[in-house]
């Protein structure tokens, strides 16, 4: 054991070095930096359509890059996608298990995907000949159940795992290109940067990883949170990232300093982070929590400037459209709500 210990004791003296490194470097704080910039006004966000149709807990909602269209999962067995202008279904499609936890909407609109507990990346052609909607693939190959899935083109799809791996995958030979390996924790959630080069991942060993998609390596690792990271996203320019977790705190980190910036809590907010998302500018961050809410934050200033409430049940997914112009939360309520 005397080995294990030193090496134990090695790996924190070396994580107190880093420590001590990014402080070296902090040369000014963000709450400095923007001390003369005003708080955003009361932000009030209306349900302007509610989409009715899931008869159980909805788990996840993607945005298609049209800004139109969207795709929700819920555990009824169903993927639907919804026109969100008319709300109408554009397409219901049965799924093989019903244990779903993550969908994902490709950029070019033809596909969707999903996976759950099946342990599976199950990849729908919504462009079929017939007009029918059939799997195209099931990538399996995950030894723990599938928490999050983000397609960087038509041809590639990214997949996080409760086997603590995210693996880049040939969606046409279904086979897998890279593994990522790095997080002591189940993974619970991942974004594609905005240039699709790099993407980050979080998870439940509370920490945020960056990784390089060509290199397949862990380019920095963000620690800072106290629980396990359920969700996490890209600020919109790619140069920070945004977090949310079971500690009731979002933080955002900045990747050019390697420094976390700042934490956005409220001591009457005492449930865990499910999802997050920023607004088109990165000025407000959108987060759901578990008491049925979804808070807005200031992300300069760090206070809360609105609340979405409405729904009757946990606040499971949130999304903003590429326009900026609106936002969906799904809820266990069984109804997502799109907002303006």
């Amino acid at each position: 054991m005397g080995e294990m210990e030193q090496l134990r004791k090695e790996a924190e003296s070396l994580k107190d070095d880093i420590t001590a490194a990014r402080k070296a470097v902090q040369d000014a704080t963000l709450q400095d930096t923007v001390s003369g910039t005003a708080v955003v006004g009361r932000v009030q966000l209306k349900t302007r359509k509610t989409l009715r149709g899931h008869l159980a807990k909805i788990y996840a909602m993607h945005w298609s890059t049209d800004s139109k269209l969207c795709v929700s999962a819920s555990q009824d067995g169903k993927l639907i996608v919804w026109d969100s202008y008319t709300t109408n279904k554009v397409n219901a499609i049965p799924l093989k298990s019903s244990w779903v936890m993550t969908c994902s909407y490709a950029p070019s609109g033809n596909m969707v995907a999903c996976g759950g507990l099946d342990n599976m990346c199950s990849i729908y052609n919504l462009k079929g000949k017939d007009g029918n909607v059939k799997v195209m693939r099931e990538l399996a190959a995950h030894t723990g159940y599938l928490s999050c899935c983000r397609f960087l083109s038509d041809a590639e799809i990214i997949t996080s795992s409760g086997d603590c791996t995210c693996v880049l995958w040939d969606i046409e030979t279904g086979t897998q290109k890279t593994v990522f390996i790095g997080h002591m924790g189940d993974c619970m959630s991942l974004g594609v940067s905005p240039d699709f080069k790099t993407f980050i991942s979080g998870a439940c060993d509370f920490t945020a990883k960056l990784w390089d998609i060509r290199e397949g390596q862990c380019r920095q690792t963000f620690s800072g949170h106290e629980s396990d990271i359920n969700a996490i996203g890209f600020f919109p320019n790619g140069n920070a990232v945004i977090t949310g977790s079971d500690d009731a705190t979002c933080k955002l980190y900045d990747l050019r300093s390697d420094q976390e910036l700042i934490t956005y809590q409220d001591s009457s907010i005492m449930c865990g982070v499910t999802s997050i998302a920023p607004s088109f500018s990165g000025r407000l961050i959108l987060a759901g929590y578990d008491d049925f809410n979804c808070n807005i934050w200031d992300s300069l200033k760090a206070e809360r400037v609105g609340v979405l409430a409405g729904h009757d049940n946990r606040v499971s997914c949130i999304g903003v459209t590429a326009d900026g112009m609106a936002c969906c939360t799904g809820s266990w309520d069984s109804f997502l709500k799109i907002w303006n």
